[in-house]
């Protein structure tokens, strides 16, 4: 059965509100799963940013959208405008989904459990390691404080030297004083020092924009042979679904993930607060990735 014959009147409406968006899986993913489990839902991307971000939201709300998700630049702008916060988009301080419940906007954020989920199937055990963190926006945000709450001993978090610079800053005195793990802040234009954390590091994440577009093609670390094989290097981009910063780690031996394994986690946990049941993940795996 096509899309269009699915969609009748009883048909529910999720959304996803980012820019760029163009390039997002998640609407095929959804509508995959919908599909495979038979259930009248339908999934469409918007394209909105946070010039619109607050119209988008009342409309939402006036359409009556079963809930949407939420990607840059959005992730963070957002919370004002929600009814509700869940615990843990909260401590994280950036929401990825939103349900509807009857009016009630309220806001959750599965992106640090798609991450950790992620680390897993690649049987990268991360408890008690130290991570170096290029990044402090919602999806690093996301990537740290659940690392910190499932056992990371250590991150090393860079961050560009302008005003979201105080947000990394932020993020280091919440994972400092509520967990075990110990979180430093450095400037990423500092690449002696990123080097050297990274030399230090078992596992090198990028949270930034920097290999999507309108960066494709470029990368944070200058000089391959600041990695090493025994280096794990992840990525939260999907697409390019191999950035330049995993080129540069698979030409140094290093175990590479990208963000498809976050994508497809963080957005089952989505699905399933849409929809009220689990996301045939073997099913999506299988037909998307």
């Amino acid at each position: 059965m096509s899309d269009l014959e699915r969609i009748d009147g009883r048909t529910k409406l999720i959304g996803l509100i980012a820019t760029p968006i163009g390039h997002s899986l998640a609407p095929v993913m959804h509508n995959m799963a919908y599909r495979k489990m038979g259930l009248n839902f339908a999934y469409i991307a918007f394209e909105v940013g946070n010039d619109q971000l607050d119209d988008a939201v009342t409309g939402m709300r006036a359409l009556n959208v079963g809930g949407f998700n939420v990607s840059m630049p959005n992730k963070t702008k957002i919370l004002p405008l929600l009814d509700e916060i869940s615990p843990e988009a909260e401590f994280i301080g950036a929401v990825n989904t939103v349900v509807n419940e009857s009016g009630k906007l309220i806001g959750y954020n599965t992106d640090g459990i798609g991450y950790t989920r992620s680390l897993t199937e690649v049987d990268f055990n991360f408890v008690g390691k130290k991570m170096t963190l290029m990044g402090a926006g919602g999806a690093a945000t996301a990537v740290a404080i659940q690392t910190a709450l499932d056992g990371i001993a250590e991150i090393s978090l860079f961050n560009r030297d302008i005003s979201p610079y105080s947000k990394a800053i932020e993020i280091a005195n919440i994972i400092n004083e509520k967990t075990k793990c110990k979180v430093n802040v450095y400037k990423l234009e500092d690449l002696n020092k990123l080097k050297e954390e990274i030399a230090g590091s078992d596992i090198l994440t990028n949270a930034t924009g920097v290999g999507m577009k309108p960066l494709e093609g470029q990368s944070l670390v200058p000089d391959t042979s600041w990695l090493r094989p025994d280096l794990v290097v992840s990525d939260v981009i999907y697409n390019p679904r191999k950035t330049r910063l995993l080129e540069q780690a698979e030409s140094a031996g290093c175990k590479t993930l990208n963000g498809l394994g976050m994508m497809l986690w963080a957005g089952s946990k989505s699905f399933e607060l849409f929809t009220g049941y689990k996301m045939p993940v073997d099913y999506v795996k299988e037909n998307l990735f």
